[in-house]
């Protein structure tokens, strides 16, 4: 038995650190955690709820590495909006992206026996792979052998899509990341029954519209199609439209995407754009099309708007990029709603598995129950990342949302440490010897 030391770096709520702390009990060793940095304060209230003897410190970018204790395991989930899909993608050019940096710095000047990192997936092929190049060249210069995994959470018994990197080091061996058992649950496994339901003038007129075992797996958003998307016209959320215009809407949405309307309007394609009349009467042709399109427009369905350009945005972080309307083509019809303007973005099915959740759209995710319907509750959001019903969560829902979309999934982390401290128990093991021959 061995007695490790370990700091947590941009804790969040301490997920990593729990993983690793259940893989070293297991394997029947004792540690303590003797520095922890988080600047979040709704965090940083559930890290004092569940460590309360723990001094939480501040920004690591304003802490020496001098002033952080000997360790032998560093933690760090960096920040990965500067790599994630759903932000800019700006990477280091982004400051959150230098984080990655005082990790760095730390290992260097302390030397543990091994580290976990955490990202999101798309750090992997971000900038054409040249920023995770540069990392794991700065790793390898520390003399550190590397290993690295994308790993999904649905296969280490939670039901969530979650795909990660994993990136571990230790000073002696490389890490075997290899084939990890799969283990598999359903969203019906952490639900629980006979929460309360909401009441709202949106879902009433949702189940007046459809069975609720109809609505599991679909998703409420006006700018996608397919079977598991229903569009506000279906309900009828600004007024019932005739089988006539629910056709155009469905015809518009489809041919909003495709490709060939940038270069006949004259714009860079984007991901849905707004048809003149001219360009309706191409695929649509009916005796009423414009009294129709007019009705649609009255009632909100429809938008008449310029097409967008794309233009460079420069900021003290770097160059992004942005849509604005250009006035010198001419104004179309375009689908109104986004995926996020509706109460609701998704009804969630008990038998399957959760999409992946993110901070943003957790409190538009339902679930069933009791004939009705609801948000999920806190406790089931930790149950999606795999954390155990005795974790301490006294934070709002809001501030519980936020947290939970940017934390980690613990069983995945704890699989990963026990490989970690496999393969440093070899270097124990091969140290023990080396005392005893000498």
């Amino acid at each position: 038995m061995a007695h490790f030391r370990i700091i947590d770096l941009f804790a969040g709520i301490g997920g990593i650190r729990l993983g690793l702390e259940q893989a070293l009990a297991e394997a029947g060793h004792t540690s303590e955690c003797v520095f922890t940095s988080e600047i979040k304060p709704h965090a940083i209230k559930v890290l004092q709820q569940n460590h309360p003897t723990d001094e939480i410190h501040g920004d690591i970018t304003q802490i020496s590495e001098q002033d952080i204790p000997d360790f032998d395991i560093l933690c760090a989930g960096f920040p990965c909006q500067a790599f994630s899909a759903a932000g800019k993608r700006m990477g280091f050019a982004d400051t959150r992206g230098t984080l990655f940096f005082h990790v760095e710095r730390i290992l260097k000047a302390k030397r543990p026996q091994g580290f976990i990192l955490e990202n999101v997936e798309g750090l992997v092929n971000h900038d054409g792979g040249r920023t995770f190049a540069t990392i794991l060249e700065h790793l390898n210069n520390l003399n550190y052998h590397i290993a690295y995994k994308v790993l999904n959470s649905k296969n280490f018994g939670v039901p969530q899509e979650r795909k990660r990197i994993y990136i571990v080091g230790t000073l002696h061996n490389k890490v075997e990341l290899g084939f990890f058992s799969p283990s598999y649950k359903k969203l019906a496994d952490v639900l629980q029954k006979g929460q309360p339901t909401v009441k709202s003038k949106f879902i009433d007129l949702l189940l007046s519209k459809y069975d609720i075992n109809y609505l599991y797996g679909k998703s409420i958003k006006d700018k996608r199609g397919g079977t598991n998307n229903i569009h506000s016209w279906d309900i009828g959320t600004k007024g019932d439209v005739t089988p006539e215009e629910k056709r155009l809407l469905d015809r518009i949405l489809t041919e909003r995407r495709k490709k060939q309307w940038a270069s006949i309007i004259g714009i860079e394609w984007m991901d849905g754009m707004p048809l003149t009349l001219k360009q309706i009467k191409t695929f649509y042709s009916h005796p009423d099309l414009e009294k129709m399109l007019a009705h649609l427009e009255e009632m909100g369905y429809l938008k008449l708007e310029h097409p967008k350009k794309r233009v460079t945005v420069t900021t003290d972080t770097g160059e992004s990029f942005a849509r604005v309307q250009d006035e010198t083509k001419e104004k179309g019809y375009n689908i109104v709603t986004g995926k996020l303007s509706f109460e609701i973005n998704k009804i969630l099915s008990p038998n399957d598995i959760a999409p992946t959740l993110v901070a943003m759209d957790m409190q538009k995710l339902y679930v069933e129950d009791s004939g009705g319907l609801r948000r999920l509750t806190l406790r089931e959001g930790l149950r999606l990342f795999g954390y155990p019903d005795t974790f301490k969560f006294d934070v709002s829902e809001k501030d519980g949302f936020d947290l939970l979309g940017n934390t980690v999934v613990v069983p995945v982390i704890k699989a990963v440490a026990q490989r970690l401290v496999k393969t440093m128990e070899i270097k124990e093991v091969e140290l023990e010897k080396m005392v005893c021959n000498g």
